[in-house]
């Protein structure tokens, strides 16, 4: 994975240091960005605790000074107090580069809120917290310079991935942002299933997660299609035919995808219910 060079005198404001905002920070202190160079505004005081005894930034209960200068300022609130908090940050953004890992908060709607232009938006994932994210971003427009530094930031918690169209992020966000917890999903029913066929929950657990990750690596490591690599597991009459025939007869992969597109859906709506 190519990492794109980020200065060490890159000044970066966060809005919000929840997990994501700590997963990013980390990562950026690892590229180089000194720990003085990062503030955070975050109401929580334990939070603000955690990422001061975490990372040594600046970490502040309001919008301020501490702000002004920023050549970026990251948004990562939840999109319910998006609106709230742009009000008092809005006088401190200048000309930063702005980049938003809020869901379904439109670059129309961020630029109206800050007076800010110049918006790149990202839908990450919590797998960034290990360094294993897949982030989906999107430029409204601004220079290949606006490009490369939102990419450099979040390259810093994985890979990712550029889309041509706002609205695709909402897709982003069904299959990448959400997609975690589907993970987690199956990994517990696979548990629960070993543990009712004579395994231990932790050997269950080893097992399960072990060949989800296996699986993942032998995927990203072939060009063949998916279901290819599905066939040459799949005997006629063998157990994963069995296992695979049951979940058809339950309907389980159009109910899968069918989840995804309401997943979707509720990423719009977030845009329309708390972005305007």
């Amino acid at each position: 994975m190519n990492q794109p060079a980020l200065p060490s005198t890159t000044r970066i404001a966060f809005i919000g240091g929840g997990n994501m905002a700590s997963a990013i920070i980390g990562g950026l202190i690892r590229q180089g960005v000194p720990a003085a160079h990062i503030a955070v505004v975050e109401p929580f005081e334990a939070t603000r605790e955690a990422l001061r005894a975490q990372h040594g930034v600046v970490a502040q209960a309001a919008a301020g000074a501490a702000l002004d200068g920023a050549d970026l300022l990251l948004w990562a609130v939840k999109p319910q107090s998006f609106r709230e908090a742009a009000a008092p940050v809005a006088a401190h953004i200048g000309g930063a580069l702005q980049l938003s890992v809020m869901a379904g908060i439109r670059c129309a709607d961020i630029a109206s809120a800050t007076g800010g232009a110049r918006i790149v938006r990202c839908m990450p994932n919590t797998p960034a917290l290990v360094g294993r994210g897949m982030t989906g971003l999107f430029a409204a427009q601004g220079s290949d310079a606006d490009r490369a530094l939102a990419e450099s930031v979040i390259r810093t918690t994985g890979d990712v991935l550029w889309v041509q169209r706002e609205e695709q992020l909402d897709a982003v966000t069904a299959l990448s942002g959400s997609g975690p917890a589907y993970v987690f999903y199956f990994l517990e029913a696979m548990q629960q299933a070993g543990t009712e066929l004579g395994l231990s929950p932790e050997q269950a657990r080893q097992l399960a997660v072990g060949t989800f990750a296996g699986g993942s690596a032998l995927a990203a490591a072939s060009t063949e299609p998916l279901s290819l690599l599905r066939e040459r597991v799949t005997s006629k009459g063998g157990t994963t035919y069995a296992a695979l025939t049951a979940m058809e007869q339950a309907g389980i992969q159009p109910a899968f995808v069918q989840a995804m597109h309401a997943a979707c859906r509720r990423a719009h709506e977030l845009g329309d219910e708390f972005g305007r």
